[in-house]
């Protein structure tokens, strides 16, 4: 089978487009054709080696984490799936250096596969992994919130949204909207505010801002009661000014910033305001079930989809491309990169 593989850390360069045995499904095992995989930023982050030397030799490594394809063949003692059944993985890569997605096969413990449910696609199954589980979990985490999404789960509740043409702020959006939130989405270009109007957004608004917190606070005169947070360390002081008592902050990211988050602790202190870190690899076997049974309901709703009528433009590579695919995400590119790995 043809694979993309890296054997040392750096740019999209390491990467190459090589032949692999495919391996067979062992116990508790599944063997998935992948027909299309995703490229996030955790996959150019973990082949450019983010605290390894630069070039550092690794084991030959199959990038990217996201997937979606058919079920080949199944290990002995698995059930639940069948040769035929169209899936979505979840974190692929990180069973181990050979499971990652950019790849026609691979094999994977059968409780990393779910479901893909009637009416969405491949793309919807690859592009919606790491973004609609990180939103999924930002969406969960208020100490007055629900701990699960469905209709209905977060009426009466306002949800801000940061960076919202981001692939994580769109599918927040997507879902916040199917579980019932009032939207707010802060963008820094018309053409941002256009795609997250386009994922639903009840409130579109431009920064940078001076005046931001007070029209946050136009929109929302009560406070929001979450903020999902792609800026953690610059906008600190916006949360104080826009958080209502008891609201939380859940934080995925720090883009633009320095990698340190300083709190004022007077305003906090006094909102009883909660930070919450979240990242997938150690959120725990039970939230990203959580996640997934949630995500493939809104999947099977409608309501969570990619593409550009959902705020999602979507680019598409070759599997001999990915190098390509990966340098067009790390620059930064709005929207879903999207690799064509097998025919569907």
């Amino acid at each position: 089978m043809k694979a993309v593989v890296y054997r040392r850390h750096g740019g999209p360069e390491v990467l190459a487009l090589t032949e692999r045995a495919a391996a067979d499904p062992g116990p508790g095992e599944v063997r998935v054709r992948i027909v299309v995989s995703a490229v996030n930023p955790t996959d150019w982050k973990a082949r450019g080696g983010a605290r390894a030397e630069p070039g550092a030799e690794v084991p030959e490594t199959v990038p990217n984490q996201d997937g979606a394809g058919v079920v080949d063949a199944v290990g002995p003692d698995v059930t639940g799936f069948a040769p035929g059944d169209r899936v979505w993985v979840v974190i692929a890569g990180a069973y181990g250096p050979g499971a990652g997605t950019a790849q026609e096969y691979t094999v994977l413990p059968a409780a990393k596969l779910v479901r893909l449910p009637d009416g969405a696609g491949f793309d919807e199954g690859a592009g919606l992994g790491i973004p609609a589980l990180t939103a999924h979990r930002a969406l969960t985490v208020a100490e007055d919130g629900p701990s699960r999404l469905a209709p209905g789960a977060l009426d009466g509740r306002t949800v801000l949204v940061s960076g919202g043409a981001g692939a994580v702020g769109n599918a927040a959006i997507q879902l916040g909207r199917w579980a019932g939130a009032t939207v707010i989405a802060t963008v820094s270009s018309d053409e941002k505010a256009a795609l997250a109007r386009a994922a639903g957004a009840h409130h579109v608004l431009r920064y940078p801002d001076p005046s931001l917190g007070a029209r946050i606070r136009e929109a929302a005169p009560d406070g929001v009661d979450l903020v999902v947070e792609v800026a953690a360390g610059v906008n600190a002081k916006l949360h104080t000014e826009v958080l209502r008592p008891r609201g939380t902050v859940a934080m995925y990211g720090d883009d633009r910033g320095t990698g340190t988050v300083t709190l004022e602790f007077g305003a906090n202190v006094w909102l009883n305001a909660r930070y919450q870190f979240l990242v997938l690899y150690t959120v725990g076997e039970d939230k990203l079930r959580a996640g997934t049974e949630d995500v493939t309901a809104a999947l099977a709703d409608g309501a969570l989809r990619v593409g550009e009528d959902r705020g999602v433009p979507v680019h598409r590579f070759s599997l001999a491309d990915t190098a390509k695919a990966h340098a067009v995400s790390e620059d930064g590119v709005t929207g879903k990169v999207l690799i064509d790995v097998t025919a569907p």
